[in-house]
């Protein structure tokens, strides 16, 4: 009696099946864009989609070498599988910074992705086909006879590609050109493709030489005589979207405190970016949207570094997933993992945790000051986490990071609630601020990283590509308030910054603008994009 054998299949037979594998089941939402695109059953959509399934296999057979082709063919599987999760299901795009936002997340924050639907997901369109691949015995040729055989294969299908392409060229690149979101979706060319660019980014970024800006800054005459300590405190948010703000207009009111208070809002900004890791360094560098460069980015020093050479005391508490470069030169308090029972429920800290600590800085504060608070906000999909039981206004509200098993308004009434937590958090800022106006002259200015898809045109979470993201994901909540003696100490015409508060602003005005908050002259220092320079009669 004989054992049981392993079936044996050649290098090529493998190729196309990991190929069709990857083609049939990872890409749920390449096919019906292109199908859609290309206007349906068309000899140009049947000639797209045989191109782009002979490119990959022809690549597949191409790599078939033994000890080669299984490691490489399980990666291209896993990561098919795992993009293909979030694109089919969030309409997530991976491209370079949602690779650098996975990067730099932390455990929580992936913790919250890693759902069953997901694992599900992953363990049936990866971890199955790869435990098949490395299950049967894959038949390996001599290189000359591989070769020969691989080329049998390759010529033929490489001609009727560029036969296909050929036939219809002029309406591949319209296609293309007009539907940039179209071979970004495509698994497992896409993602590769964006951490091979990540890598060689990161690369860069890391061997070159830091550049330091704004060395020749010193603080004006105005704070210079202020007679108390100038603190403003800078709250970078999280995932807010300007629509969602009653301030701005929204049905519900979900910012009944900072209604309640003497504010400016601003309900026309736009982001730089439309995730974290993008938006939080741009907004703290001198380049703004329009020279944005992550390499100029990463290796220039940015604003908390011009205020230090003012001697303006820079401090960064974190609730999120770190400073993405811009506080690696002054003090630096992670207070994601804190351990407070009952502000960080299930290890995640919700954004009071700031609130203490900001009251004792205060009651020391002796010199001029920053600080950063960086919020966890409304960051999904565990929006639920975001805000306590009394913050739970909007019902029935979804409770669950697994978003797809919510209705759409179960997602709204969830997010609806982080923001009513982000106002409540934003209320308390402002009052602690206020307890401590006898002894400092304060103010705050907050405004959001990005905004946030909730199912519109099937689009979840954020990090589209900003050329084409909706608006739900680059119009963001920015408000500022200052204390009476803060006013005073500057002049400012409470009137005249109302009235140019509904003017279009940006990311672009947070750099230059708490330059002009903190009076800092220095060459880097742009007046036009201070948004309070004009309503200012000092500094």
């Amino acid at each position: 009696m004989t054992g049981f054998r392993r079936p044996e299949i050649g290098s090529r037979l493998a190729s196309i099946l990991v190929g069709v594998w990857m083609l049939a089941t990872c890409n749920f939402t390449f096919w019906p864009m292109a199908y859609k695109a290309l206007d349906g059953w068309s000899s140009a959509f049947i000639g797209f989609a045989l191109s782009i399934s002979f490119l990959i296999i022809c690549l597949l057979i191409t790599l078939s070498v033994k000890y080669l082709f299984r490691p490489l063919a399980t990666l291209f599987i896993l990561v098919a599988a795992g993009a293909s999760y979030f694109t089919d299901t969030f309409g997530t795009i991976i491209n370079e910074q949602m690779i650098d936002s996975a990067m730099t997340t932390n455990a929580r924050e992936a913790g919250a992705l890693m759902s069953a639907r997901f694992l599900t997901h992953f363990a049936f369109y990866g971890l199955l086909p790869v435990v098949l691949l490395w299950w049967v015995r894959i038949r390996h040729e001599p290189m000359g006879q591989k070769v020969r055989g691989n080329l049998k294969i390759l010529v033929p299908l490489l001609v009727l590609t560029g036969v296909m392409v050929y036939a219809h060229i002029g309406t591949y690149i319209v296609t293309i050109r007009s539907n940039n979101l179209l071979m970004q979706t495509l698994n497992p060319v896409a993602p590769i493709s964006a951490a091979w660019n990540y890598g060689k980014s990161f690369y860069i970024t890391n061997t070159t030489e830091m550049k330091t800006l704004g060395t020749d800054a010193k603080r004006g005459p105005v704070i210079s005589a202020s007679p108390r300590p100038v603190v403003t405190v800078l709250v970078t948010g999280e995932t807010a979207r300007a629509m969602n703000f009653s301030l701005n207009g929204y049905e519900r009111k979900t910012n009944p405190e900072l209604e309640k208070l003497d504010i400016i809002n601003y309900p026309n900004v736009t982001s730089c970016g439309t995730d974290t890791a993008t938006s939080v360094p741009c907004m703290y560098s001198v380049y703004g949207r329009a020279n944005y460069s992550e390499s100029d980015i990463r290796s220039t020093e940015g604003l908390l570094d011009v205020l230090k050479y003012a001697g303006i005391d820079g401090h960064w508490w974190d609730n999120n997933t770190g400073s993405k470069g811009a506080a690696d030169r002054i003090t630096y308090t992670p207070l994601m993992d804190s351990k407070d029972p009952v502000l960080c429920p299930e290890n995640e800290c919700r954004d009071e945790i700031f609130l203490q600590k900001l009251d004792d800085e205060l009651a020391t504060t002796k010199k001029d000051t920053v600080i950063v608070l960086h919020q966890i906000g409304s960051h999904g999909p565990s929006y639920f986490r975001r805000y306590n039981d009394s913050q739970r206004v909007f019902k029935p509200d979804c409770r669950t990071s697994d978003l797809p098993k919510c209705s759409l308004e179960e997602v709204r009434n969830a997010y609806d609630n982080s923001i009513l937590a982000t106002d409540a958090f934003l209320a308390s800022v402002i009052k602690t601020l206020e307890k401590h106006g006898t002894d400092l002259n304060t103010a705050m200015l907050y405004v959001s990283d990005h905004g946030e898809s909730l199912g519109e045109n099937g689009l979840f979470l954020h990090g589209a590509p900003y050329a084409f993201a909706p608006k739900e994901q680059t119009h963001v909540p920015m408000i500022a308030w200052f204390s009476k003696g803060f006013g005073e100490l500057y002049g400012l015409d409470r009137a005249c910054l109302a009235q140019k508060a509904a003017n279009p602003y940006s990311h672009d005005n947070w750099f230059h603008t708490t330059l002009g908050l903190f009076d800092i002259q220095t060459k880097v220092y742009n007046p036009a994009l201070d948004i309070t320079k004009e309503c200012r009669a000092k500094g």
